[in-house]
């Protein structure tokens, strides 16, 4: 499970006296128990590693987002800081797709699911998001699975 290999790779990091590291690791952690907290409201998730991968995603986004208003505002050591914090939780998040394969992936979804108009796009959305969070980039899901509908 990612939450063990991530308080694995914490106590290694600390170990090895990497601050930078075990900084990102510790945020990660942290991000992921207040997401803990905010879950248990409602059920329980059936796959741990979802919502890690989800917190991890969201983490990911906002450090492009940093690098990219700080390249912008021309603070070279803070854009530093965050690729290197982006760097460390990548390493946890699984291979991206490439878009050919999250369209093929997507189209074999949209069979698998029978779904044949754009009436079944919020199904094939919420299954695309429960089987390939982290794997395929969700701003772009949209418009393939509207392409695979025929939309």
């Amino acid at each position: 499970m990612l939450r063990d290999d991530i308080k694995a790779a914490t106590i290694a990091s600390m170990k090895a006296g990497d601050s930078a590291r075990t900084g990102a690791l510790r945020l990660m952690s942290a991000a992921i128990k207040n997401r803990d907290i905010e879950l248990r409201t409602g059920p329980a998730p059936a796959d741990d590693d979802v919502v890690v991968i989800e917190v991890l995603t969201k983490m990911a986004k906002q450090r492009r987002e940093s690098i990219e208003m700080y390249v912008k505002g021309n603070r070279p050591e803070l854009a530093a800081a965050e690729t290197a914090e982006l760097a460390v939780i990548e390493s946890f998040m699984p291979a991206m797709m490439s878009d050919d394969e999250a369209r093929a992936a997507i189209q074999a979804l949209v069979l698998e699911l029978g779904a044949g108009n754009l009436k079944d796009m919020g199904r094939v959305m919420a299954a695309v998001k429960a089987r390939m969070a982290g794997q395929i980039d969700m701003g772009k899901a949209g418009g393939m699975v509207k392409a695979a509908l025929g939309g």
